[in-house]
């Protein structure tokens, strides 16, 4: 009764290795270390007391990922291995569509070969685009900017088509917002390998000397400050609804046999309310700079979240105060990531 993990050494996949080995799951994560750490399952190991079996496997080699989901006698997948960059996505797309589509193929086509057919997707709000309501509903219709989300996109297509196929699979896809924070512990949180793409981790960098200030772009549009507003999930709720949609596959019917759901708090904050939020946490000033604005960026999105209450029993319980007190946390006992 082993769960494959893949990317599970990352920032979200070390988190939800905590969340389901403290519910008594067992696991084992493969992970080609691309964008992530060996030392974050070490430090998994400290936190729950347990085991995390690990293979150094790419999702693009199907027999690796074939021997793996024997050795272990797994029955089903969290897939959280990709790409995950907008920017560098469209720079290089073809390396995108490589890790994240023809990847997650190699993953599903292992599975099918095996009749292992339980599995969560990591997808993402990218799959979206420019809002036309507020809050996003998972019925909104989809319209990804970037390359990467049109890999989000293409592989949901792909997971609603297997589903269709045969009744025997059980699929949950999991349309994420903007996830934040950290273990409690400060043993994992974010670890960016290069310059942070996501404000959180710049923040936090700043707020710890790495950085000298946070580039704001655009402070021009129709919100309350005039800068962006995003729904930022803690982390560790995140992943407690992958727990929940992992337990609420055994209960669905044949012939409704896949769903998606948002996971967001449905509270949008701007990026100056992150920068006071951060500031309150830390007890450090964040200077920053206005920018013009980046193309693509809309003004505002957050998430409906009813569905996922329906359909998973599941919202966030974390407010941004925990997730910038955790932040902190992580960052202050590790200043340099894992690299320390």
């Amino acid at each position: 009764m082993t769960i494959l993990i893949t990317g599970g050494a990352g920032y979200i996949g070390s988190h939800c290795c905590v969340t389901f080995l403290e519910a008594g799951h067992d696991v084992v994560v493969v992970d080609n270390l691309a964008n992530s750490s060996e030392e974050s399952l070490k430090r998994v190991e400290r936190i729950t007391g347990r085991t995390v079996p690990f293979e150094p496997v790419d999702i693009r080699d199907q027999q690796e990922l074939e021997r793996v989901l024997r050795q272990y006698e797994c029955t089903g997948a969290v897939h959280f291995a990709g790409a995950k960059i907008v920017g560098e996505s469209i720079t290089n797309p073809l390396s995108y569509y490589d890790n994240n589509v023809v990847g997650t193929q190699r993953l599903l086509s292992a599975m099918d070969k095996l009749e292992i057919r339980n599995v969560i997707f990591s997808s993402s709000a990218n799959v979206y685009g420019p809002p036309s309501m507020l809050p996003v509903t998972e019925s909104h219709p989809t319209g990804p900017l970037s390359p990467y989300g049109r890999t989000k996109a293409i592989v949901e297509t792909m997971l609603s088509d297997l589903a269709a196929s045969n009744p025997a699979w059980r699929i949950a896809m999991l349309r994420y917002f903007n996830p934040v924070g950290a273990h409690e512990s400060g043993l994992i949180g974010e670890d960016p390998q290069d310059v942070p793409t996501n404000l959180m981790p710049y923040i936090a960098q700043v707020a710890v000397g790495r950085r000298e200030q946070l580039t704001v772009y655009g402070n021009d549009y129709e919100t309350r400050d005039g800068t962006g507003v995003r729904d930022y999930i803690h982390v560790v709720d995140l992943v407690e609804g992958h727990l929940k949609a992992y337990e609420a596959l055994k209960a669905l019917p044949d012939d409704r046999n896949c769903f998606t759901v948002n996971l967001g708090t449905g509270t949008g904050y701007s990026v100056l309310e992150m920068v006071r939020a951060f500031e309150r946490a830390s007890n450090k000033e964040i200077p920053y700079t206005i920018a013009p604005r980046r193309d693509g960026d809309v003004a505002e999105c957050y998430a409906d979240t009813e569905l996922a209450a329906r359909t998973i029993d599941w919202r966030a319980k974390r407010d941004l105060t925990a997730m910038c007190h955790d932040t902190w946390n992580w960052i202050c006992k590790n200043p340099r990531g894992y690299g320390e």
